[in-house]
């Protein structure tokens, strides 16, 4: 567990009062802002989560090292291990949500632990912010009042993967056969509801292939896969699971070119170990997976080259889950920053007020240019009603020694998701006893 905070020292105030300059109250403690950080480096997800881990802790201190903070607040932050396990995640999201003057926001990272603490957030008014991930329907901001699946979503994730798959099959998929390898939880089931829209409106048939965690052992899952044949495989996997499934698609004759994974699955761990063996091998994600901007530039300057970068060195600086990482949390900071805008520039804020910057997000491109991240991302804007801002996502290729763009940016198709956004979430309001707000 790590721990950051900045105030003076005893030995500071003593040599202070030997002066008799006595610190106030105000310059003793300067005003700090307290970021959660929930990681997994150990468990199953280990290769996923150890550089997403760094990436969140990285960008916390640049802006510490670089800017003095949010206008002048301190970022404060504490890491919990939960090893991708949900109880364990609950544990740190009970431990942590009250810590300084409350979480300014939790990134689960995971999709069991947001199922499991999302009712929590709505009694204890706590955002949680699941970027590219999380529950799909929680983009309803008026009944997920405190739920933020920013930039995306599963759903959108999925619909997008068609999208591309339709532009290759030159617009028809009657008669093809997709086949949906997932892992068999929350996470990987997620995407199930929406494939099944598709499948009905253009035509192809849906066969799925849970896989048990961790995932290491697939090779009945890819014999089905041989005697099947389908068309294509989406590929919902993470950690272990990755490089176990590419490995297996290689020995079954399989085409990599034909598979086509969520973003947790399409990182340079997964396939750089095998090579020439994933060429072919695509992946989504949410931002340009490709490109080096500013913000890695500054991280070296003011981090790593100072010795206090997370990880040992700065190899990973730039690498898909360390940059989603610091991504995760730049949109954190700012909230924190959007909600300064009312509630006090250079003030401590509650976790209620940081929720109120979340909903209010506007991050044109001279904005992400600003941050150093012009070249990675889209503008995003939240509203009360959308806690997800613009889904924009596009397709990489591995080549067998790096990921290459292969698609322009694509947006979901809203004329199915929104319904089905609409469906599920009044279900849960129901189930919950929840009054959606109005906006």
């Amino acid at each position: 567990m790590k721990f950051a905070s900045f105030s003076l020292t005893a030995a500071a105030f003593a040599a202070a009062l030997s002066l008799g300059t006595a610190p106030t109250a105000v310059q003793a403690q300067a005003a700090e802002q307290f970021v959660p950080l929930l990681v997994y480096r150990t468990g199953q997800f280990a290769p996923l989560g150890i550089p997403w881990a760094d990436g969140k802790q990285d960008y916390l201190k640049l802006v510490n090292a670089r800017d003095g903070g949010v206008n002048g607040v301190k970022l404060v932050f504490e890491e919990c291990e939960t090893a991708y396990d949900a109880a364990k995640g609950v544990e740190c999201y009970e431990r942590l949500k009250t810590k300084g003057t409350g979480a300014s926001g939790f990134d689960p990272q995971s999709t069991g632990i947001t199922f499991a603490v999302t009712d929590k957030a709505f009694n204890d008014k706590v955002a949680i912010q699941t970027l590219g991930y999380g529950l799909s329907q929680s983009v309803d901001g008026t009944v997920f009042e405190w739920n933020f699946p920013l930039l995306g979503t599963y759903w959108t994730a999925a619909d997008v993967m068609i999208q591309d798959i339709l532009k290759k099959e030159m617009g028809s998929l009657k008669g093809k056969k997709i086949a949906l390898v997932y892992h068999d939880s929350p996470y990987g089931k997620e995407p199930i509801p929406l494939l099944q829209k598709r499948a009905a409106k253009d035509g192809f048939e849906l066969a799925l292939f849970p896989v048990t965690p961790p995932g290491v052992e697939q090779k009945s899952t890819w014999l089905q896969i041989r005697q099947q044949r389908p068309d294509y495989v989406l590929f919902w996997s993470a950690g272990v699971m990755t490089p176990a499934g590419i490995r297996e698609a290689q020995a079954s004759g399989f085409p990599r070119e034909k598979m086509y994974a969520i973003w947790w699955a399409g990182s340079d761990h997964d396939v750089k170990d095998i090579g020439a063996g994933a060429k072919g091998y695509n992946a989504i994600t949410v931002h340009n997976s490709a490109a080096r901007d500013k913000v890695h530039d500054d991280l070296k300057k003011f981090v790593y080259e100072k010795g206090q970068g997370t990880a040992s060195n700065d190899s990973s600086v730039g690498v898909m889950a360390h940059t989603r990482g610091m991504m995760i949390s730049m949109l954190q900071v700012e909230a924190i920053r959007t909600a300064q805008e009312k509630y006090g520039k250079g003030k401590t804020l509650t976790p209620e007020q940081v929720k109120w910057g979340f909903e209010n997000l506007d991050l044109s491109a001279d904005r992400l240019k600003a941050l150093g991240f012009g070249e990675i991302m889209r503008p995003v804007k939240t509203s009360c009603s959308n806690h997800m801002g613009t889904d924009w996502a596009r397709i990489v290729q591995w080549d067998g020694g790096k990921w290459n763009i292969t698609s322009d940016w694509y947006q979901a198709d809203q004329s199915l998701i929104d319904p089905l956004v609409k469906e599920m979430s009044a279900k849960y309001a129901k189930d919950k006893n929840i009054k959606p707000r109005s906006c």
